[in-house]
């Protein structure tokens, strides 16, 4: 009996801790680790994304240099930047294209 009720603990824990690792997610244009998501943003105005609980929202980019607005406070990444610290986070830029922007947004 004992075997068992460790097993029923063993995946009420599992599933808890899988549900808090997607929690940080919004949509399917975030992809979430434990501390860490990937986040893409297509270029239209208005786009906008909800990751680990603060919005990032497009402003504007250009081939090499994206602005966006993370949690109310705009900031610019421009490709091979280190991290940006806004919002609490730590804001990278991965990728432009003619669509869409990636960052990687960490805690």
């Amino acid at each position: 009996m004992n075997t068992a009720a460790s097993r029923t603990a063993a995946l009420f824990t599992a599933a808890v801790l899988g549900l808090g690792l997607v929690s940080g997610c919004s949509n399917d244009n975030v992809s979430c680790g434990l501390d860490q998501c990937t986040v893409t943003i297509e270029r239209t105005v208005n786009a906008s994304v909800s990751v680990l609980g603060v919005e990032a929202k497009f402003v504007s980019a250009d081939q090499n240099t994206v602005t966006l607005e993370v949690a109310g406070e705009q900031v610019q990444l421009s490709k091979g930047q280190q991290a940006v610290d806004v919002g609490g986070l730590q804001v990278t830029l991965d990728s432009i294209s003619d669509d869409s922007i990636g960052i990687q947004v960490s805690r």
